[in-house]
């Protein structure tokens, strides 16, 4: 049988692996940062109406241009932000791979702070693009100074930034954000997959837009709008930086049914948004409880929460998956990473670590 070595791919390729959450069918899947709320029954209706209607053109190709979608998007986020402003792909990692395909590439490279998403350097090596990994201060921070002084060492073509991070949840401030800006002539990234379960006053990477062109604010409609099967990814730019993202992105890229159910989810913004001061809720008290067992939960600004203090996180990992509860081992030592659920699913969680001790 033909094996992946006996294949002319690429030499950069050759040994590298697959993004690889684990799949199985538990009663509790804590792992991926899913929103486990259902949709608002009234939301579905709405989403599912508007997606028969598309049905009826598939016969015809879907706005190139997503432009009713790009519109919804922009009043969405606010900020003076234009639909010119707005790109969008099926998921924030689609968006990320036009964002290397356009700025990065052979000969070009792109620096990041593990740990912290995983897609970022894989998009990077899918892409040719060379990924620099930079250290980050004490408990996962990033201040302005490491920032800029792992930007001047490396001068790299791209600065991605996670902020509130992944795997860790921690928050980047307004400040540190800028000064990496100020310190290169290149691309910066700011991922906010998580930012809306940021506290209601943290200021968004979107504030920084004006005045800075090479700036670039990505988003997702998976996590907070309980999305995450619908493959909706955004970001907010300069005008010109969208001009650069068309140059990549394969025709009618976003299908005419991915574009109808965002837009009607887009238009009960609101009622999806209603569940996430419950997840916080829960985030919280996954903290504090934790605390409770002699765990370290580390400061999480997102839907999840890392925390340490774990002897053996293989181990606990495998226990609470012989309970059908998944978690996830992001591969730090001593420490594991669980979503925030329902109570419910937080309650089963908890009473679960407890009774193993771990």
């Amino acid at each position: 049988m033909t094996s992946l070595a006996d294949l002319p791919i690429r030499d950069d390729l050759r040994g590298l692996t697959p993004y690889g959450a684990p799949q199985a069918k538990v009663r509790v899947a804590l792992n991926v940062n899913e929103n486990t709320h259902d949709i608002p029954e009234d939301v579905a209706e709405h989403i599912v109406a508007a997606v028969a209607e598309a049905v009826r053109g598939v016969n015809r190709y879907p706005d190139r241009e997503f432009t009713e979608l790009r519109t919804s998007l922009a009043g969405y986020l606010g900020h003076g932000v234009t639909p010119e402003q707005i790109w969008a792909a099926n998921g924030s990692n689609e968006v990320l791979q036009h964002i290397l395909q356009a700025f990065g590439g052979p000969g070009r490279s792109v620096l990041g702070f593990p740990p912290t998403y995983s897609m970022h350097s894989i998009i990077a090596s899918g892409t040719g693009t060379r990924w620099i990994a930079a250290e980050r201060d004490a408990g996962f921070a990033i201040s302005a100074e490491t920032a800029v002084r792992a930007i001047e060492q490396h001068r790299p073509d791209l600065v991605f930034l996670c902020a509130p991070n992944n795997p860790t949840g921690t928050p980047m401030s307004l400040e540190a954000i800028a000064a990496a800006y100020d310190a290169t002539e290149g691309i910066v990234v700011v991922d906010e997959a998580y930012a809306e379960f940021m506290p209601e006053d943290a200021p968004s990477a979107l504030t920084l837009l004006p005045g800075r062109p090479r700036l670039l604010v990505s988003r997702t409609m998976s996590k907070a709008f309980a999305f995450a099967g619908a493959r909706l990814g955004y970001l907010a730019a300069d005008a010109a930086v969208i001009d650069a993202l068309r140059l990549v992105r394969l025709p009618y890229h976003l299908s005419a049914l991915t574009q109808a159910a965002s837009v009607a989810a887009l238009a009960h913004a609101p009622a999806m948004l209603a569940m996430v001061d419950e997840i916080r809720g829960q985030r919280d008290r996954m903290s504090r409880e934790l605390a409770a067992m002699g765990f370290t939960p580390y400061e999480s600004w997102a839907n999840f929460v890392l925390f340490g203090g774990v002897a053996d996180p293989h181990a606990t990992f495998e226990a609470l998956f012989r309970e059908s509860i998944l978690i996830r081992d992001v591969g730090l030592p001593n420490t594991l990473r669980v979503t925030a659920g329902t109570e419910e699913e937080t309650t089963i969680f908890l009473e679960a670590l407890g009774r193993l001790g771990a």
